[in-house]
């Protein structure tokens, strides 16, 4: 069982918020303005976890590794941020269990809560708002927040800083190894979602501290009646 954190940090995309549906249509409907074949949603949830722009160079070339042309991936990253700016929460939705933890962590004394993604702000704040879950967070720390993103532990440190929480002392939630590996980098402990967006792969083979079906098996996880001595 792991220690009472002073901090829990959660990331976006495949850990609260299943984004894919909204990424894939815009996906798609900027394939279709470029006169290039659609990716589909399945290829698109292989894809997602580093970010629109890298998502959008993997849709071009239609893999998840390797650069498209630059003239062409400057024509469409326009076009793919317009489309994503209209339809950032029409299909996205919460994970089941995720709105029960947030009520539950918020009920945690001396618990500071903030969220960290690679999404960049003009994305990440509408869609936490539309999706009810923005006022849960007392710092989000987003993809241009810094000039680093996951897996670099900055993002993580940072909220560390701002919430005056030791990195020994605060908990990441995420899915990716891009979490993981920032969180072992900052010093975290890191408890994944197995249902979340890791390029294909089991996020066990990157051995976070706990694999959870649920954000609200976190209660069975950590022992929340220990006194936090900050």
């Amino acid at each position: 069982m792991l220690k009472k954190p002073a901090m829990v940090l959660i990331d976006v995309d495949g850990t609260l918020v299943d984004s894919v549906p909204d990424l894939a249509y815009c996906v798609d409907e900027m394939m279709k303005q470029l006169g290039m074949p659609v990716r589909g949603e399945q290829r698109v949830r292989e894809w997602v976890g580093n970010g629109v722009e890298r998502l959008t160079r993997r849709a071009l070339i239609n893999q998840l590794h390797g650069e498209p042309d630059e003239a062409l991936f400057n024509k469409a990253m326009p076009i793919f941020e317009a489309l994503y700016r209209d339809n950032t929460s029409k299909r996205s939705r919460l994970y089941p269990g995720v709105k029960t933890a947030l009520d539950f962590l918020r009920t945690q004394k001396n618990v500071r809560l903030g969220c960290v993604t690679n999404k960049a702000s003009q994305f990440t704040l509408p869609l936490l708002k539309d999706l009810g879950v923005s006022d849960y967070f007392e710092l989000i720390v987003c993809g241009d927040t810094l000039p680093q993103k996951k897996p670099h532990p900055a993002p993580l440190l940072h909220a560390a800083e701002k919430l005056g929480a030791k990195p020994e002392q605060s908990l990441m939630l995420g899915d990716s190894q891009s979490d993981v590996k920032a969180a072992r980098a900052a010093g975290f402990n890191i408890v994944c979602m197995s249902y979340g967006y890791n390029h294909g792969e089991d996020i066990r083979n990157y051995k976070p501290d706990a694999v959870v079906d649920s954000m609200d098996e976190i209660r069975n996880l950590v022992d929340w009646g220990q006194a936090y001595n900050g």
